[in-house]
């Protein structure tokens, strides 16, 4: 039988396991394991310690990554998918000790609406299988409830939108060789067993409904053209003064096997202007066209208000570009095949004076620490100023003179075309530091910028992805280098030699009184602490400053009993009032240090649960407010979007000579929201320099 289906039956192994994560599982309950082998849940064999296994090198969930593919292992998988175009994708899974076994479809009313219904339908006959196969072997299972199809960014719902069917298996772990469950002893053998098995029933299924799948693939493709042939929307184009930005999304885009293209001219739509060099256009009219409106759609009406992970993932609100709809195609220039960011220009030709590049775009802050690390004294403007040729610098703009500086002007000139080439940044040369229009290059409004220290706190109550992302954004994207700190280490250690600590969104508890108190000294020495998500609670109540959060609406005191649920009621109550990742809208103050380098007045914001920080009485202290009506995509309920109307997303307290910076959102989301990198960047740079008057 195996060998009649590998005769009639293309299989294909994933190209790029988890070599990281696993070999961290495999070596924590190999190294474990007694000759007696515990089933006790409390032996330490089922402990593993933090970050666990689940996740890659850089600490994000692989799973997560199949429409964005930021990681290096899912653009090896994502290759050899479009290569091959299965016509069913199996994702083999862990979960929880006390479940069973979980074979899709999900819950019904939980997928998304671009898929067919047909892919339902096929999914459950495929269930049928995988039943028999369980039933021979007496493991008990369970199906369309718990998980869902919604986030094309799944390695189950990912396939979807390509004519394809995914299958997630959900199998209880032992998590190690043997541990006691609600439902026995669970043994590593057994659970490897349900998982051969439902593989092997996958085969029998593609074998059996080998016609029924290839015409599904086929109809699904050309409904797919159909569909954008009636579409009024005929392309897209997108761009932004940030070119790298506007690249990185075209890259993202163009992996997915979808045409990508540079428009022929520059082109001027609705008041905006696209540029050939930072623009791109993408037609509608592709094989890959549902795929596409999954990556750019905004939705906010649901069938469903549970979510198995994020709502909206807008890729153009991600990346913070500029979009317009388009009702033809124009010119299109080259097809893109590589997106390297353009080299950017030197303006001025050659000077003796100073340099300005602005903060503008996505790589300044790689530039900015590559030249504090070779010596090179810089300054970053804090009032508007002017170049002889017109050009007006926005606040934030950075500054290298040349006078009084270590290195002599060959080797400012060789780290200048590093900055050219490498982090696509136009550089002006100025030859006189005179500006009657604005501020001239002596001003005290240019402040100095110092070469930052950076500790990362981690382990235990930290939540591991988020600090995962803020690593690779600083490790990967910017070359910066950064301390990983475990808290028991922090605890211990004399930390005077960070200038900055991040608290990436977690619990810490676990920090003592003492270091606590160490805290506390090193912001009032010039230290900078920055907290993320959930950090601020810890924040306010350690005393670093007033970062109070909004509190849940209460309900009505006049005596009004709410009508009675059903006991049943109570998960599904519970699970809306979960945000599990949706898109808001809010307003800047593009004068504040925090956001230079931005250049509109409002900011797409991505939101992954209920803070919202109260306004501060501080007129000068709320430089980020969500608008009135502010979701532009995803889903939150009634209650909380109440709370989030006119919140504030950031504030600053001062302590002494150093400053505590608060954010309620996660600035690095999965590597692909690109549009709030800066945001932290600039309170990693920039926060020293906080005028104590903004503080909340």
């Amino acid at each position: 039988e195996i060998e009649n289906a590998l005769k009639n039956t293309v299989i294909l192994f994933d190209p790029s396991y988890n070599p990281d994560g696993m070999q961290r599982f495999s070596a924590w309950v190999n190294s474990r394991k007694s000759k007696m082998t515990s089933a006790d849940p409390n032996d330490m064999e089922h402990h593993e310690t933090w970050p666990g296994g689940r996740t890659n090198h850089y600490w994000f969930d692989l799973n997560r990554d199949w429409l964005v593919a930021q990681q290096p292992e899912s653009q090896a998988r994502i290759k050899k998918f479009h290569q091959w175009k299965p016509n069913v994708l199996t994702d083999h899974h862990e979960m929880g000790t006390h479940y069973t076994f979980f074979f899709q479809p999900g819950v019904p009313s939980r997928s998304h609406p671009i898929t067919p219904l047909k892919n339902m339908e096929l999914t459950k006959k495929m269930g049928e299988f995988h039943a028999k196969a369980l039933d021979e072997i007496g493991s008990f299972y369970y199906t369309q409830e718990g998980y869902d199809d919604y986030y094309y960014g799944k390695g189950s719902t990912f396939p979807d939108a390509q004519g394809a069917l995914g299958i997630l298996f959900e199998q209880a772990s032992s998590r190690g060789h043997l541990q006691e469950s609600e439902n026995g002893i669970l043994t590593f053998p057994f659970t490897i067993r349900n998982q051969f098995a439902t593989a092997l029933s996958s085969i029998k299924a593609v074998n059996a409904m080998r016609e029924e799948l290839l015409n599904y693939q086929r109809q699904f493709f050309k409904d797919a053209a159909a569909e954008s042939r009636r579409d009024p929307v005929k392309a897209i184009i997108f761009g932004s003064r940030d070119r790298a930005r506007a690249y990185h999304l075209a890259e993202i885009i163009a992996r997915q096997d979808i045409s990508v293209y540079k428009p022929s001219r520059n082109e001027s739509i609705n008041g905006k202007i696209f540029e050939t060099e930072s623009s791109f256009i993408v037609p509608m009219d592709q094989r890959q066209y549902k795929l596409l409106n999954g990556m750019f759609e905004k939705r906010i009406q649901f069938q469903d208000s549970l979510f198995y992970d994020i709502s909206s993932w807008t890729l153009s609100l991600a990346a913070g570009v500029e979009i317009e709809e388009l009702r033809s195609i124009p010119s299109l220039g080259q097809k893109i095949t590589d997106t390297q960011i353009p080299s950017g220009e030197l303006i001025g030709g050659k000077s003796e004076y100073a340099y300005v590049f602005e903060s503008v775009g996505y790589y300044a802050p790689r530039a900015m620490y590559r030249l504090l690390e070779e010596g090179i004294r810089i300054k970053v403007s804090t009032d508007p100023f002017h170049h002889t040729s017109g050009k007006r610098f926005e606040r934030g703009a950075i500054l290298i003179p040349l006078a009084g500086q270590e290195k002599g002007p060959q080797q400012i000139e060789f780290l200048i075309q590093e900055i050219l080439e490498k982090d696509g940044l136009d550089v002006y040369a100025f030859h006189t530091g005179l500006d009657y229009q604005g501020t001239s290059l002596g001003s005290y409004s240019f402040r100095p910028i110092k070469k930052p220290e950076i500790a990362i706190l981690v382990g235990g109550g930290v939540t591991a992805n988020d600090a995962g992302e803020i690593w690779h954004l600083l490790d990967a994207r910017y070359e910066i280098p950064a301390t990983m700190l475990p808290i028991d280490v922090f605890n211990a250690v004399d930390i005077n030699r960070y200038t900055t600590i991040i608290f990436p969104q977690g619990v810490y508890g676990s920090i003592t009184e003492n270091a606590r108190e160490k805290l506390k000294a090193w912001i009032q020495n010039g230290g900078v602490a920055i907290g993320l998500e959930n950090a601020l609670n810890w924040f306010h109540a350690a005393g670093l400053g007033n970062f109070q959060l909004k509190k849940d609406a209460e309900k009505p005191a006049n005596g009004k009993v709410e009508a009675a649920r059903p006991y049943t009621a109570i998960a599904k109550y519970r699970g809306a009032q979960v945000t599990s990742g949706a898109i808001f809208n809010a307003t800047v103050d593009l004068s504040h240090p925090l956001l230079f380098g931005y250049y509109q007045q409002n900011i797409p914001l991505f939101k992954g649960n209920n803070l919202v920080l109260e306004k501060s009485i501080n007129t000068f202290a709320n430089p980020i407010v969500y608008t009135a009506n502010p979701l532009l995509s995803g889903y939150i309920s009634k209650e909380n979007y109440e709370k989030v109307k006119d919140g504030s997303v950031t504030g600053v307290a001062t302590l002494g000579r150093g400053r505590v910076i608060g954010f309620t959102e996660n600035l690095a989301f999965r590597a692909f929201w690109f549009g709030t990198n800066k945001l932290l960047m600039n309170a990693i740079f920039y926060g020293p320099l906080i005028d104590p008057g903004s503080a909340r």
